[in-house]
């Protein structure tokens, strides 16, 4: 039932897990088990909420948390996506779910890079509305927000208000733009997410 609701979860603006959304009136309690063991065997990414900033990211973990599948592959098939859904990008009926793919593809990425970062997402509640950053990392001793777009507009408000607040040297938007660094924002390609932890050693 958690595997099976996955996509729905994904294609929500908030995509916070809910329990309610697998069973009316369910509880943690009664998919513990379940969650832990699709996390083990693989086939589920478990990404948790971080309250604040600094090293380590591990300290500042909420028990509020995001699940993605394991590749793209697994959730595109789930969703019942056909490979003209994936190829016809003028298809306005999909252009909402490509978010939840783009997620999906940036958090492979981002676990495959080498040296293993740590992988939360940001969410506050300090204005009007909630901000939040589809992924934190921690790598290279820094602590690195990840906004990812699944077009070439890089409008991220989210984005902006953790930069706003916390200051960060280095945030990073990914998404269809080319490459393109400003004082603190890098606008990495898509393609390139994988890539992160060189291009960050090379701005040393």
């Amino acid at each position: 039932m958690i595997w099976n609701v996955i996509p729905a979860q994904l294609a929500k603006e908030k995509k916070q897990w809910v329990y309610k959304n697998v069973k009316e009136g369910a509880r943690a309690s009664q998919y513990e088990d379940a969650l832990y063991w699709l996390e083990q065997v693989g086939l589920v990414y478990k990404i948790s909420r971080v309250n604040n900033t600094k090293i380590p990211l591990s300290s500042y973990r909420e028990t509020a948390f995001k699940l993605y599948m394991l590749d793209v592959g697994l959730l595109s098939a789930k969703a019942g996506l056909t490979i003209q859904n994936l190829v016809d990008t003028n298809q306005e009926l999909f252009s909402h779910f490509k978010g939840a793919l783009t997620e999906q593809y940036v958090l492979q990425e981002l676990t495959s890079i080498e040296i293993r970062p740590q992988i939360f997402y940001w969410a506050n509640d300090r204005s009007k509305g909630t901000a939040e950053v589809d992924f934190i990392i921690q790598i290279n001793g820094n602590v690195i927000p990840i906004e990812a777009k699944s077009s070439i507009n890089l409008q991220a408000k989210s984005l902006k208000a953790y930069i706003d607040y916390y200051k960060p040297d280095i945030a990073v938007r990914t998404s269809l733009a080319r490459y393109n660094k400003s004082k603190t924002i890098y606008d990495i390609p898509l393609y390139l997410i994988g890539q992160l932890a060189d291009i960050i050693m090379q701005r040393k």
